[in-house]
């Protein structure tokens, strides 16, 4: 069964168990997956409500965006830990002679970008749900603005937590072109929404 198909139950005591998935990465996306989560409802919970009829249009547009977001991420669950399973298989390969073992240093390479990338793109759509946060923070319910605080600081989290799985990858990739682009991303998402989540919690200064 999929990761996104199980309970939160079975989700919480597979990664609790001996075996190496979901582990971090999978975690992060589960996390991202509720922020985006935790933003739409605040948008449902501003549409039809009194005295917001002006941001309707707005709210519905995040919560189709967060929505989006969200079922991503549940699909990343899988995505990284599939990418960790090539890793493992690539270093099960044999290595008894030459050949083999060029095969398999090229097999490993090979996975190890994939396990960078996968990681990368949970960070990606984790600080895509910053911006959503802010808006319900900003221009959603009031009866909810600490729903679409926490969704920022579990963004936040789970994008630093996924950059966490894209540098321990990085160090182990041998192409140095490829390792120097992705640092420059993973620096620059990283400095994104630690500024992003100080200026969202900036707005409910009597809550921080």
């Amino acid at each position: 069964m999929e990761p996104k198909q199980q309970t939160l139950a079975a989700f919480c005591a597979a990664t609790a168990s001996d075996a190496p998935t979901p582990g971090g990465g999978g975690v992060a996306a589960a996390v991202a997956a509720l922020a985006a989560a935790l933003s739409a409802m605040v948008a449902r919970l501003t549409i039809g409500k009194k005295g917001y009829q002006e941001q309707e249009a707005a709210m519905q547009l995040l919560a189709e965006k967060a929505d989006a977001l969200r079922i991503q991420l549940l699909d990343d669950i899988q995505r990284d830990g599939d990418s960790f399973d090539a890793f493992m298989a690539a270093l099960a390969l044999p290595k008894e002679n030459e050949a083999q073992k060029t095969a398999r240093r090229d097999a490993m390479q090979t996975a190890l970008k994939e396990a960078a990338r996968v990681p990368l793109a949970i960070a990606e759509r984790a600080a895509q749900v910053m911006p959503l946060a802010e808006q319900a923070v900003r221009d959603g319910n009031r009866n909810l603005v600490t729903d679409g605080l926490i969704s920022a600081v579990l963004a936040r989290a789970a994008c630093v937590s996924a950059l966490y799985n894209v540098k321990i990858n990085l160090a182990s990739i041998q192409d140095q072109e490829l390792t120097d682009s992705l640092w420059q991303q993973v620096r620059s998402l990283q400095q994104e929404v630690t500024v992003a989540e100080a200026r969202i919690l900036a707005l409910q200064p009597d809550l921080i």
